[in-house]
């Protein structure tokens, strides 16, 4: 097939920050990111592996605990695992917007600081909005030489890409809203509480706008990020890859790299004969749609299970090989 590649091993030699590897559920996405984040390490990078699927399996497929705190894995210098829960992420929005919230709500209302916290923090959308600063932030401390971000099944992953425009709209009619109330309230002559939090106020609604800009050009920015879809050769996973590629380049993010999982390379019996004629046609469906502007990379359905160092090892090998 014209445009299928055989190695990832271009993006060894990358200065990229961050690595995104996305696809709907049961690809093959986690067995991906651990493989390319062993190479990473291997090949001298500091790298740290994080999970956001509410359902993570770091802890499973290096066979040790991975938890909420960076955690090093065995027999694998320089690599680091997270699994990071909806809890944490809440956790960690509170730390640093649950001040500036409630020095909002509290120009307008005398309500308790834990109160105004934990509401607003409920709010839909806050605690996957928090994770694209929060990954933003690792990436720009230089605690890692490289991020690899193992996502959730596509549908939470493209909802969490879309949200610094979302919260950007949220934005501008929050503050279209709070400066009417300004309005209203000076006209009624009872601003002298207001007036006094009037500058910061609107200094905390313009770094929202501005971390919002930020995040958004960071999650664009191709000399730092990478996408990289994995899908498996099979209807269902075929029209998901459409979907989630047609919605990258949408919203202007830069994904270069297509992981077909799971083919069969040699047919010993009938069944395996008929999926592999199966495969090779949305393989060629995959090729033909975007060979000329993806690298496409084919990835064999092994034997056996992917856990443990070793195994993940032998994926590396496969994804990074040369030649």
């Amino acid at each position: 097939m014209h445009g299928t590649q055989t190695s990832l091993a271009a993006l060894e030699r990358s200065a990229k920050k961050l690595i995104l590897v996305g696809g709907k559920g049961g690809v093959g996405k986690t067995t991906c990111a651990a493989a390319i984040a062993m190479h990473m390490a291997a090949a001298g990078k500091k790298t740290l592996i994080l999970s956001s699927d509410p359902t993570p399996s770091l802890s499973d497929i290096f066979e040790q605990t991975v938890g909420a705190h960076e955690t090093s894995i065995l027999h694998a210098q320089r690599l680091t695992a997270l699994e990071i829960s909806p809890e944490i992420v809440m956790e960690k929005w509170m730390e640093r917007f649950g001040q500036e919230i409630y020095e909002i709500v509290s120009s307008f209302a005398d309500l308790d600081y834990e109160f105004v916290r934990d509401y607003i923090g409920s709010a839909p959308g806050i605690a996957e909005e928090y994770l694209l600063y929060y990954i933003m932030e690792l990436v720009r401390e230089g605690r890692y030489d490289l991020v690899i971000w193992d996502t959730a099944p596509a549908g939470h992953t493209l909802r969490l890409l879309h949200l610094p425009e979302i919260f950007l709209r949220h934005l501008e009619g929050a503050t279209r809203f709070y400066l009417n109330l300004y309005s209203y309230v000076e006209r009624a002559k009872e601003t002298v509480k207001l007036k006094k939090g009037k500058r910061s106020l609107l200094a905390i609604i313009s770094g929202w706008q501005v971390l919002s800009h930020d995040i958004a050009r960071f999650i664009r920015d191709e000399r730092l990020t990478e996408y990289i879809v994995v899908t498996i050769p099979e209807a269902l996973g075929v029209r998901q890859t459409e979907r989630i590629i047609e919605d990258f380049d949408t919203h202007a993010l830069p994904v270069h790299h297509l992981i077909i999982n799971h083919c069969i390379k040699q047919a010993d019996c009938l069944f395996h004969q008929a999926r592999k004629e199966m495969q090779a046609r949305y393989i060629q469906l995959l090729s033909e749609q975007y060979a000329k502007r993806l690298h496409l990379l084919l990835l064999p359905l092994l034997p056996t299970e992917v856990k443990g160092i070793e195994g993940i090892k032998k994926i590396s090998r496969l994804l990074f090989a040369k030649g």
